[in-house]
């Protein structure tokens, strides 16, 4: 637990030196390397002090937690945060614009999303939003930022939400359980049933799978 706090601390700290007076929101996608389904982006912008988000202790990379856990904290985020937004660009966004300008059109819709209008996003990664907003990347942010971190798990509940819809549509592919990734198993459903209108077609893996394959419409 000690150490849970001091890494809560620290990203508490890191937020509050980077916003100084501004008002500020992290920001972090999910989905950027998936073969089908949306890229997805949250905004999140939490209390200023960091007693308020000392209940939040548990918020870190997405990554590092268990699907049940993430919900658990994305229930808590929503209820602490101060303001939260969420941005998609879909399939054929990504087709037409490609996933780097496609991520950064999500990200902007996020921050548009917003409540509350800021001055300051923190994005993880290296890459800015397509936004109007000054944008300052983080790398690493995901472990070094509070408000990055709760970035990050929002979007990826809601990601992995979206997909199990997905999935009762089109249960042939396994969305269920990778969730749009380049799996073994998706892979092979791909050449066995060819893509969805949810397939990313300007990716690599999705082209070498389906071929001239038409798309396969849900029902």
């Amino acid at each position: 637990m000690l150490g849970a706090r001091q890494a809560w601390y620290g990203r508490a700290r890191f937020d509050s030196a980077m916003a100084g007076g501004l008002t500020m929101a992290g920001v972090d996608e999910v989905g950027r390397g998936c073969l089908a389904g949306p890229v997805v982006a949250a905004a999140v912008i939490l209390p200023r002090t960091e007693d308020a988000s000392l209940d939040l202790m548990c918020v870190t990379d997405s990554k590092k937690l268990t699907a049940k856990r993430r919900h658990e904290l994305a229930n808590m985020i929503r209820f602490r945060a101060v303001s939260i937004g969420i941005g998609e660009a879909n399939s054929r966004e990504i087709d037409e614009l490609n996933i780097l300008r496609a991520t950064q059109l999500a990200m902007g819709r996020a921050l548009e999303r917003l409540d509350i209008p800021v001055e300051l996003a923190l994005v993880d990664g290296n890459v800015p939003a397509s936004t109007s907003v000054a944008c300052l990347p983080v790398i690493g942010g995901d472990m070094r930022s509070l408000s990055i971190a709760a970035a990050s798990i929002v979007a990826k509940v809601y990601r992995d939400q979206w997909m199990m819809r997905l999935h009762r549509d089109y249960p042939q592919y396994g969305f269920d359980s990778h969730v749009g990734y380049a799996t073994k198993s998706h892979l092979i459903a791909l050449r066995e049933h060819g893509p969805t209108p949810y397939h990313r077609l300007s990716f690599g893996p999705v082209r070498d799978c389906i071929g001239d394959r038409r798309m396969v419409e849900s029902g």
